[in-house]
């Protein structure tokens, strides 16, 4: 059973036992965006064909965004993309994107995940959260922490949301934030990178 056979964020809530909240947990961590990197995005959405496929939303409008962000992280984390993700059966998958440890080995092994991102395929927003959380349950048990934090993305490539998973008590930022806003949506994806590498440090002291 694949992450995308969960099809609804409350079977992925009953099957595992989880609570579910709504609360604004995001604090934005200024982000500044290089000039290219504005200048890049404009040419592409004026001119470019951002959004006629899943793959063109993940390659345009999302992955440019958490690589950018990614590069100022990168001595302590790896962006891994569409990398294979497995606990069992019933929990196993090819998340679009994960944030995990940069491993001491290298980086082409893969260590603690920490953030999940799905693609919301066609909007459908509410199976992105069933698929999402489901790929964030089997993070926590590879991490074998139930403690530590996993954070989440679901997004279109226009409507970014979040939500973070503790334990057994799952998170939703009630806020969602626009592509549009640039300036906004860097400032709380780089909020969830400080978080994470915030938790690798700790990690690093125990």
């Amino acid at each position: 059973m694949s992450f995308s056979n969960y099809k609804s964020i409350g079977a992925v809530l009953q099957e595992f036992q989880i609570t579910y909240r709504e609360v604004d947990f995001i604090v934005e961590a200024k982000f500044n965006i290089p000039e290219y990197f504005k200048n890049d995005i404009q040419i592409v959405m004026r001119e470019g064909i951002v959004d006629n496929s899943e793959f063109a939303i993940c390659e345009n409008l999302i992955y440019p965004v958490l690589k950018e962000i990614w590069k100022s992280y990168c001595s302590k984390l790896t962006l891994w993309s569409h990398q294979s993700l497995i606990y069992n059966d019933k929990l196993s998958g090819f998340p679009e994107y994960i944030l995990a440890k940069r491993s001491p080995l290298g980086k082409v092994i893969f260590d603690k995940p920490y953030l999940l991102l799905v693609e919301a395929k066609q909007d459908k927003f509410d199976e992105g959260w069933g698929q999402c959380l489901a790929e964030m349950v089997t993070a926590q048990k590879l991490n074998n922490n139930p403690e530590l934090v996993v954070f989440g993305i679901v997004s279109n490539g226009k409507i970014w949301q979040f939500g973070k998973l503790t334990a057994d008590s799952f998170t939703k930022n009630i806020t969602f934030y626009s592509f549009q806003n640039l300036e906004q949506l860097f400032a709380v994806v780089n909020y969830i990178f400080v978080q994470c590498e915030l938790q690798l440090d700790a990690q690093a002291v125990v």
